[in-house]
């Protein structure tokens, strides 16, 4: 099957600065996918490309399986920006409708869309003008609007960054619901989204993949640093002393019930082995033992450093 987005050896550069560096991308058709990374990782650069908005130095990209931009390819691309704009006396109604045209879509087919999506993003039934809205409703219409040609390749720059809590579990479902149905390629920063919503990841780091595949694989696979144990005894306090010195801990935190400890470790196997005799030489009742898997974040830190919010070059 033809992926929706393949690049390889991807290069852009603007002046002395190299924004990508050999991008190399697969996104399977039907996956929610992921695109992670730090600031001036190269997101937007990338999504850019995509788009045909830019053109890159070198490499070569096919999207659903055309150069980006062509004829063949832009009317099966939907697109969001983090920061949607519209013409301030617009309403919700006359954008979805001037959008439609742009895909000469029938008078029928653009009625049951725009009352659907829009019913979809909660803004069925605004009738104000969209230069009143605020960044959370604009951002929702930049969904709604980007859905209006059926899209076979969904693509969205910060999608639930403006949404309050609500609104991003409405959109975070939508995206969910999409799985299978279309191809939904997102650029955030909220890694938790990433883990709710996605099947597929990639993490770039100044123009380069560092990491990328399914999200329960990178996790395993790059988690090495950050490997976990919850253990649960009768008297924490004592457990934590006995453990200091223990050549395979690096840190040891409260856990969440009385007497938990989760304690970060550099050789799972080593600290597994150990703990039981611990315990059992100060005495002590091993109520549970637990290996946890490292999180995105804990991924991410280890390859790019912190998340942020700020955007991408």
């Amino acid at each position: 099957m033809t992926p929706a987005i393949q690049t390889e050896a991807l290069t852009k550069t603007y002046g002395p600065k190299r924004a990508l560096d050999g991008l190399d991308l697969t996104v399977e058709p039907g996956s929610v996918f992921g695109f992670l990374g730090g600031n001036g990782a190269g997101k937007t650069t990338t999504i850019r490309i995509l788009l045909g908005l830019a053109r890159p130095d070198s490499g070569s990209v096919e999207i659903l399986g055309g150069p980006p931009g062509s004829a063949t390819v832009k009317d099966r691309i939907g697109y969001c920006p983090d920061v949607p704009g519209f013409l301030p006396w617009m309403t919700a109604p006359d954008v979805m409708e001037y959008s439609a045209r742009l895909f000469s879509l029938d008078a029928a087919t653009t009625r049951a869309r725009t009352g659907e999506l829009l019913e979809l993003v909660g803004l069925g039934g605004v009738t104000s003008k969209v230069g009143g809205y605020s960044r959370g409703m604009r951002q929702r219409l930049g969904l709604a609007q980007a859905l209006v040609n059926a899209p076979q390749l969904l693509v969205l720059d910060e999608p639930t960054s403006a949404l309050d809590p609500m609104g991003r579990r409405d959109v975070l479902e939508l995206l969910q619901a999409l799985r299978g149905k279309t191809t939904v390629f997102f650029s955030t920063h909220l890694l938790p989204d990433v883990e709710r919503v996605c099947d597929q990841i990639a993490i770039i780091d100044h123009g380069r993949l560092v990491a990328a595949g399914p999200l329960a694989q990178v996790r395993s696979n790059m988690g090495g640093l950050h490997s976990r144990i919850l253990i649960e005894v009768d008297d924490a306090a004592r457990l934590r002393t006995a453990l200091t010195g223990s050549p395979w801990l690096l840190t040891h935190d409260d856990g969440e019930t009385p007497g938990a400890l989760v304690l970060t470790v550099s050789d799972l196997d080593a600290a597994a082995l150990a703990l039981p005799s611990v315990v059992a030489d100060q005495g002590l009742r091993l109520n549970r033992l637990e290996p946890q898997a490292p999180s995105l974040e804990d991924v991410f830190v280890d390859l790019v450093g912190s998340p942020t919010a700020e955007r991408a070059t």
